[in-house]
Formats: structure tokens, C-alpha cells, sequence
């Protein structure tokens, strides 16, 4: 295990330098010059080119790309054009907020959507079953921005029972900060509960048919300890693949729900940045955004040998 780990981290180096390449060309050959943004409308030829030339705009870009990964290497993300402040500050000044909201999101996606999957597929061709399957159809159909939208003005406007945006840090208070990030992680979490639950139904109708699952009833086993213990242990290499896919496709999510909740993470840093086209910030952090990714690529084949030790690597 500890050498398929390794292997994997090791694995990553290649990718993230293509990656890394990907990426700086396609913000440096897209249109569009940051150094004309900066000098304005009423600015001149000349003044373009001294932000170009103080910008390293101006050198080629083969130079361009090889001064942008030695600060790399040295752990540099390189300086915001725009705040003149480094990459990593304003990162780490932003991760506080999209991090919770990830975490909420995902804790509130897998208590019910595991749940929710295993109901249908134990009541399978009933009421119980057609109804989650509306719901999942339902919520994946609905964008995230218009589900947000509707929510705030029924929940907040109307019945007032939370804010309608901003953030409250956890420093100052739980309760204050659960009152922030309850609505907009609800608003994210409904298309990753539609499509979990799909997929746990699906899985777990799979197993519901094995003759394991038979013996153990037939043995007296109660109905819980069935679905929990025989069942949902054998279906859950699927059902944690698409969870480790949602967090992944939380990235999308928060850059959207932070817009509409005006919340300071790094999604509204995204969105800023590309307005902006702000090279060092968006390239920063599609470099962070596809380490993680990664990272939980890596926990997931992880988490695969916990769940069935019949997979080795």
C-alpha cells in the first residue's frame, strides 16, 4: 500500500506539469492583454508597452513559461496583477470560507443521499422509490444560480429564517457561522444528492439480488443489518466513486453559489480574476484546484482497498 502511494504522488509530477503548461497557454495564446486593462481606455501606446515590459509581457513565451515555473519550484504563485499582492496571500486569506462550504456541502450530500439511495432501492417499485427518483430528477435538472435564487426568497425574504448572503467566520461563533453557511451549502448540495442517490440505488439494487443478501435474511438477520452490513458494504466501490467525483465538481458549484451568496472564498477570487484576467491568480489556482483533484483521486483507490480487500494494487 505505502509503495502504491508513493507511485501515485510520484505520478502526479508529470501530470501537474502538463497541466501547468496547459494552462499557460491557454491563458497567454486566448484575446485579450491584461497590460491594456491596467492602463485604461486613455492610455497610450507607449504606457501599454512599459506595463507589458514591467508585466514580463513582452518576452517570449517559452521565457515566459520557464520564469513562471522556476517561482513554481520555489513555492512562488507568482504576484496578483491587479492588487499587487502575492498569489498565495490572497489565497490563503480566501480558502477559510469555499473550504467550509465544501465540507458542509459534502457532509450534508452524503447523510442524505446514502440514506436516501438505499430507501429507494429497499422499496423499490413503490411510492417511496418514485418519489426519491422525482426528487433526483428534479434537483440534478435545476441549475445551481436558480435553485439559490429561489431559496433566498423563500427562506430568507419570506420566512426570514437566514440571511439572505455574506459570511460569518467560524471565529466568531458557531452558531453565527452555521447561520451563514446552511443556506448556501443546502443550495449546492441538492444536485450532488440527486445524482448520489441515483447512483446508491442503482448500486444497491445490484447487491439487493445476490444470494448473500438472501441467506442473511433467511438466516433471521434483521432488515437494517441486511441493508447496512451485507448490502451497502458490497455497493459502496461505486457510490464512493461518484461521491469522490462530486468533490470534484464542488469546484464549479462554489464559484457559482459564492456569487450568489456573496461569499468571499475562491470562487468569487475565480470569478474576479478572470474579469480581470488576472494571469498569476487564475493560474495559481487551477494549479491548487487540480493538486486536489488529485489528491482525491488518490484517496478514493485508497478507500477502495479499505472497503474490499479483495482490490489490490
Amino acid at each position: 500500500m505505502l509503495g502504491f502511494i508513493v507511485r501515485r504522488l510520484l505520478a502526479t509530477i508529470p501530470v501537474m506539469g502538463v497541466v501547468a503548461l496547459f494552462v499557460f497557454l491557454m491563458l497567454h495564446l486566448s484575446p485579450g492583454d491584461p497590460a491594456t486593462v491596467i492602463a485604461g481606455d486613455y492610455a497610450s501606446p507607449a504606457d501599454i508597452e512599459r506595463i507589458r515590459a514591467k508585466l514580463g509581457l513582452d518576452q517570449p513565451l517559452h521565457i515566459q513559461f520557464g520564469t513562471w515555473v522556476w517561482s513554481l519550484l520555489q513555492g512562488d504563485l507568482g504576484i496578483s496583477i491587479f492588487s499587487n499582492l502575492p498569489v498565495t496571500q490572497l489565497i490563503g486569506q480566501r480558502l477559510e470560507p469555499t473550504l467550509l462550504l465544501a465540507l458542509t456541502t459534502l457532509i450534508i450530500t452524503v447523510v442524505v443521499a446514502v440514506p436516501m439511495g438505499v430507501i429507494a432501492a429497499w422499496k423499490a417499485g413503490t411510492w417511496i422509490d418514485r418519489s426519491i427518483m422525482i426528487f433526483a430528477v428534479v434537483g440534478f435538472s435545476i441549475p445551481v444560480f436558480v435553485l439559490g435564487y429561489i431559496l433566498i426568497y423563500f427562506v430568507s425574504l419570506k420566512l426570514g429564517l437566514l440571511p439572505v448572503q455574506g459570511y460569518r467566520p467560524i471565529s466568531e461563533g458557531f452558531f453565527p457561522f452555521l447561520r451563514s453557511i446552511t443556506l448556501p451549502a443546502l443550495t449546492l448540495s441538492v444536485i450532488y444528492i440527486a445524482l448520489i442517490a441515483r447512483i446508491t440505488r442503482a448500486s444497491m439494487l445490484e447487491v439487493l439480488d445476490e444470494d448473500y443478501v438472501r441467506t442473511a435474511r433467511a438466516k433471521g438477520q434483521l432488515e437494517w443489518k441486511v441493508l447496512i452490513v451485507h448490502a451497502l458494504r458490497n455497493a459502496a466501490v461505486p457510490i464512493v466513486t461518484i461521491i469522490g467525483i462530486g468533490i470534484a465538481l464542488l469546484i464549479g458549484g462554489v464559484v457559482v453559489t459564492e456569487s450568489v451568496y456573496n461569499i468571499p472564498g475562491l470562487g468569487r477570487l475565480v470569478l474576479d480574476a478572470i474579469l480581470k484576467r488576472d494571469y498569476p491568480i487564475i493560474q495559481g489556482l487551477i494549479l491548487m484546484f487540480s493538486f486536489v483533484y488529485i489528491l482525491i483521486n488518490l484517496a478514493i483507490d485508497i478507500l477502495y482497498t479499505l472497503i474490499d480487500p479483495r482490490i489490490r494494487y
